[in-house]
């Protein structure tokens, strides 16, 4: 891909730049799940307010979305929020209980499909897009703003099944015993997913993050059929309206599916999780940005060790355009000067 020492984009923001395809040395860092549990002042807040409250109150999510900012100085700064605030945006009922985590009203059959209102989205979301605009005024000149979602599938996870599972059995059945109400449902989250991520980006994300966390669960057929597809409309979507703005795609577990993702979604960053080799990702797919893919138990663990396996992973992408992440979210009992020491070995050079 492009070498580090090629001409940099007018852009004074690492993490931007590299989703723009430049090879940024050291590479830019940030982590999924940044702002989480593992942070005192997070967890401060969380005793003021429930999880929906704070994920849809601007001055709480701006708050929190800057906690790690402060802290470590990231390079990318993702929006405080919930890849289920679609479904709950559109009527879904929707709460979040300790313990147990989201719990929804299950979509099972046609009806149930057609008490969701898409047009609901735009208003039910604007505090979303008020966070944003505060925080493209409120962070450092060097950041870069992330916007995000869930992608159809794994958003659909959570709806037919009303929650988390194991295995999605009720998901799964449904797209064999009546595929025209799974492609109905993923139909109608493919157009809200992707209006409702134009309208983050004209709040003020500079770039955006497709979650599909439960794509490994998926055989190849379902795989292009549940993941690619949907992702490369919602990706053209994009383009059509914002032509500029880097887009990142999280195919979790989807093992040598990732290659066929890569080039026929469109996105421009691959995020590679804790499974994938970067060096041999690298290999297939040299066209698009790789993010990734320290495995959070490692920092978790922290010491010597996380040192080594952060500066392999980056030393192993030198020359192409990488950005450094984990392959999972920050895990909730990370200690965080752990976090501090992951940052400066990848910066130190």
């Amino acid at each position: 891909m492009n070498s580090e020492n090629a001409p940099l984009s007018p852009s004074s923001k690492p993490l931007l730049r590299a989703l723009k395809g430049e090879a940024v040395w050291p590479p830019p860092v940030w982590l999924m799940r940044q702002a989480g549990r593992y942070l005192p002042e997070f967890r401060a807040m969380r005793d003021k307010a429930d999880f929906l409250t704070r994920c849809m109150t601007p001055d709480m999510a701006e708050e929190l979305t800057l906690q790690p900012i402060r802290r470590y100085g990231m390079d990318g700064a993702i929006l405080f929020s919930d890849i289920l605030i679609l479904p709950w945006a559109m009527g879904q009922s929707l709460e979040f209980i300790d313990g147990r985590g989201p719990v929804l009203g299950a979509i099972r059959s046609q009806a149930d499909l057609e008490k969701l209102d898409p047009k609901r989205v735009q208003e039910a979301t604007a505090p979303v897009r008020e966070t944003l605009s505060r925080l493209s005024k409120s962070l450092p000149d060097v950041t870069t703003l992330l916007g995000f979602a869930g992608s159809p599938f794994t958003v659909a996870c959570y709806m037919v099944e009303g929650g988390g599972s194991r295995d999605f059995a009720n998901t799964r059945r449904m797209m064999q015993t009546d595929p025209a109400l799974f492609d109905r449902l993923i139909e109608t989250l493919t157009i809200s997913t992707a209006e409702m991520l134009c309208g983050q980006i004209e709040a003020g994300a500079e770039a955006v993050m497709l979650f599909d966390s439960w794509a490994g669960i998926l055989p190849p057929s379902a795989f292009r059929r549940y993941v690619i597809e949907p992702t490369r409309q919602i990706v053209r979507h994009i383009r059509e309206k914002h032509p500029g703005t880097p887009i990142i795609g999280f195919p979790r577990l989807g093992g040598i599916m990732i290659r066929e993702y890569a080039e026929k979604t469109g996105i421009n960053t691959l995020a590679l999780d804790t499974v994938a080799d970067p060096a041999q990702i690298a290999e297939l797919v040299p066209n698009v940005t790789l993010q990734g893919n320290m495995d959070p138990m490692v920092l978790f663990s922290g010491g010597e060790a996380m040192v080594r396996e952060a500066q392999g992973i980056r030393d192993a992408l030198r020359g192409r355009s990488h950005v450094f992440n984990l392959g999972h979210g920050v895990m909730q009992h990370t200690p965080p000067e752990n976090v501090g020491a992951l940052v400066e070995a990848v910066r130190a050079i």
